[in-house]
């Protein structure tokens, strides 16, 4: 009776442990791997750890097409359109052209068709030397206006290496007509003179400031008092300036010749010019000298081995 009641319990137990048992190989298989929803309870971390690598793939790639479409890249004619800076843009056609290496000539030495010298007249300052650079830096505190010429070489002594046009002293109010072609150790010599000598002078006995300085002769290759035989001028080598005549402001014109017997200002003006540029010159002729100086005064830097200077 006993052995009746106890086998039904004894069956139940030997299904439920076969059961398992079949059920612990189907889940060593991969075939009893059920998904579970994941809790809303625990670390997010967790949660999203748990989560298969392929369901982030495509979303990564979703984000990637949105982040390239909110920023183009712009077509040619929105450049074009859509200048940066106020800068007007250049098309296509307006584009500074390439020079082919191949066609290029030899002359540009590479360079494109617009430079037609790779070294430019700015950087000649650096051939100078440093007597050039420190003269031209007292012309400009003085006020002189000058500009920088090409070296002029017109044979044996007739050239100068680094030639200035001037055309005005005191920072223009002073002009010089024509424009003179000299040294800077000739221009510096007579800013000098202008400021320190016939401004004060024609002040003193004009009551008026000078207008206009009116040169006769600057740079001329040609021999003494231009006659022939004789040995080459100052003026050859810019270190030479002639003045034939002087405008005040008030328009009163000073013409440097002899003065007439009542010309007593005239007179002294040009005593004082002849005698105080010795100050700043070698050489000073005028009326008086000879017949090639009765209109105008020679001024010039002779250098002479005796160190004399010429005032007549």
């Amino acid at each position: 009776m006993s052995f009746a009641l106890s086998s039904p319990k004894r069956s139940w137990r030997l299904l439920t442990f076969a059961a398992l048992t079949l059920s612990a190989s189907l889940s060593a298989c991969g075939m009893g791997d059920v998904r579970r929803p994941s809790a809303d309870v625990g670390n997010p971390q967790d949660v999203i750890a748990t989560q298969p690598q392929q369901d982030m793939q495509p979303q990564a790639e979703e984000n990637y097409e949105q982040v390239v479409t909110v920023a183009p890249a712009p077509t040619e004619t929105e450049q074009t359109e859509q200048p940066e800076d106020g800068m007007q843009p250049l098309s296509r056609a307006e584009e500074l052209p390439v020079q082919n290496s191949e066609n290029a000539s030899e002359e540009s030495y590479g360079y494109p068709g617009s430079i037609s010298d790779p070294i430019s007249r700015g950087e000649s300052t650096f051939a100078m030397s440093g007597s050039e650079v420190s003269c031209r830096t007292q012309l400009k505190r003085l006020g002189v206006v000058f500009q920088e010429r090409e070296p002029i070489n017109d044979g044996g002594v007739c050239r100068i290496d680094h030639p200035l046009k001037v055309s005005g002293f005191a920072s223009g109010r002073i002009k010089l007509k024509p424009a003179a072609t000299l040294n800077c150790q000739m221009t510096l010599a007579f800013a000098k003179w202008v400021k320190g000598d016939l401004s004060p002078s024609t002040r003193l006995r004009y009551l008026s400031g000078i207008n206009t300085i009116h040169q006769a002769s600057s740079y001329s290759c040609r021999t003494m008092s231009n006659q022939r035989g004789r040995a080459m001028s100052e003026h050859s080598k810019g270190n030479a300036l002639d003045i034939a005549k002087v405008t005040l402001n008030n328009g009163k014109d000073i013409k440097v010749q002899r003065p007439g017997l009542f010309s007593f200002r005239q007179r002294g003006l040009l005593n004082s010019v002849r005698s105080d540029a010795c100050n700043y010159f070698t050489t000073v002729l005028g009326p008086g000298y000879d017949i090639f100086h009765r209109d105008h005064f020679h001024f010039d830097l002779m250098d002479r081995r005796s160190g004399k200077r010429s005032c007549r």
